[in-house]
């Protein structure tokens, strides 16, 4: 069996009791972290050696919310000006969401999984909409994932607002595509029941998609109160906030991941926590829509467990960290959000990833060896108690070196392992690109 050791980095396990380890190696079998332990104690014969000095070892980075259809938005310039979200949506994501087709879907994914290879993200869970070609979408979204050697969970945005035959499409597709992969059971692929948002989705229609869920029993992942259109729709026309509509229908819970609550009151979030619902926070997306910032810091103070992702703005974790951060100061003041922003992606993002795959988020002996390098020397002491402080002023600006996933190392010395054409994916990525651009 392939040996990989991995030796003079410094290495950060993260998870809740995050400990920083010098003068350790780290030594990976059969796509797992076989052992963690003292350098000098790794005397064997080894398939790989992999020299880390001058680096720090670390989990990959997980994105807890992400959109990989939105590759081909990049350069799109016929969409009109909007001035609020519901004209965001309806000016190009509706338009765009449209005219994808399953090779569309294929090729969006493609680029940013292999950007998140280089920016060191090896898992991502992913929300899909193609209304007009919907089956068979997600199994186009995961052939690119295992060309890239990554680690997904995918789910289709089911909605009403294109008519009955989508939506029931959309029913068919999620339903179809968990069952797929949960007889998979390779750990590489996982899925959820997707909806769009509370604005979109009837009540037979989320009534229909919580029972297939429920009897598959598997999470949902739902955009909540991401506008707060979403909860003056709500209040108009189910007389109740949105979370609390989700509630109702059995759409939260401790599987189920409901993306941004960004206009969410104290209430809301006191359901959150008691349903042990995972929220995920995308700050970028949030303050370039307009549509304001999550208050994770009173969230987490009423228990709700809150991760981070990027809705597609970037595949960089760190620098939508940075980006939490800075907005959190600024909701706040700058001594509140620091711990919260950093805590959601180096712990709660592993604890919400856990809810779908088996051991991942945490340099330990017997989980996944999905690991990166950076580059770092720090050039002031570095300790567990200041990691964070490393993490967003310094780290944040390093490159990463190499990225490992599964024990496969997809990434070396800042060149890509993939059996993949770069130069060929662009050429026809761009091609029908213009080809959907035509039709806007």
């Amino acid at each position: 069996m392939k040996t990989i050791l991995i030796k003079n980095a410094l290495i950060a396990t993260l998870g809740a009791g995050n400990k920083l380890l010098k003068n350790h190696a780290i030594l990976i079998e059969g796509g797992l972290i076989k052992r963690i332990g003292p350098q000098k104690s790794f005397k064997g014969r080894y398939s790989k050696v992999i020299d880390g000095s001058g680096k720090l070892a670390m989990p990959g980075f997980i994105n807890a919310h992400m959109h990989f259809y939105s590759t081909f938005a990049r350069g799109l310039g016929k969409a009109g000006p909007s001035r609020n979200f519901t004209e965001v949506l309806e000016n190009l994501w509706w338009r765009l969401d449209k005219r994808l087709t399953n090779a569309d879907s294929y090729y969006s994914a493609l680029t940013p999984l292999i950007d998140a290879v280089r920016k060191g993200t090896t898992t991502l869970i992913d929300h899909h909409a193609s209304p007009f070609a919907v089956k068979g979408s997600l199994r186009s979204i995961e052939r690119a994932v295992r060309e890239t050697g990554l680690r997904a969970s995918l789910c289709y945005e089911l909605s009403d607002r294109d008519g009955k035959e989508p939506a029931q499409a959309g029913l068919e597709e999620n339903t179809e595509f968990i069952k797929y992969a949960s007889a998979l059971q390779d750990n590489r692929i996982r899925a959820m029941f997707g909806l769009h948002a509370s604005f979109t989705v009837t009540d037979a229609t989320m009534e229909e998609a919580a029972y297939r869920g429920h009897t598959l029993k598997t999470g949902f992942h739902i955009h909540a109160a991401e506008s707060q259109a979403d909860q003056l729709y709500a209040e108009a026309h189910y007389r109740m906030r949105v979370i609390e509509r989700l509630e109702g229908f059995g759409i939260l819970g401790p599987r189920s991941i409901a993306a941004h609550c960004v206009h969410i009151n104290e209430r809301e979030m006191e359901i959150l926590a008691r349903t042990h619902t995972a929220v995920v926070h995308n700050p970028q997306s949030n303050a370039n829509n307009a549509v304001g910032i999550a208050d994770i810091t009173a969230m987490a103070k009423k228990g709700v467990l809150v991760g981070l992702g990027t809705d597609a703005m970037t595949v960089n974790m760190l620098e939508e960290v940075r980006a939490a951060v800075w907005l959190q100061h600024l909701k706040h003041d700058p001594s509140q959000g620091f711990g919260e922003a950093v805590y959601a992606l180096l712990a709660n993002n592993a604890e919400i990833a856990c809810r779908q795959f088996k051991n991942v988020g945490i340099l330990k002996e017997g989980f996944c060896a999905d690991l990166i390098l950076l580059d770092y020397r720090p050039p002031t002491p570095l300790e567990t108690d200041n990691f964070y402080g490393h993490l967003v002023f310094g780290l944040s600006q390093s490159a990463v070196d190499t990225t490992i996933a599964s024990g496969r190392v997809l990434m070396e010395n800042k060149k890509l392992k993939l059996d993949l054409d770069e130069e060929e994916i662009s050429r026809k990525s761009s091609e029908l690109a213009k080809k959907l651009w035509n039709k806007f």
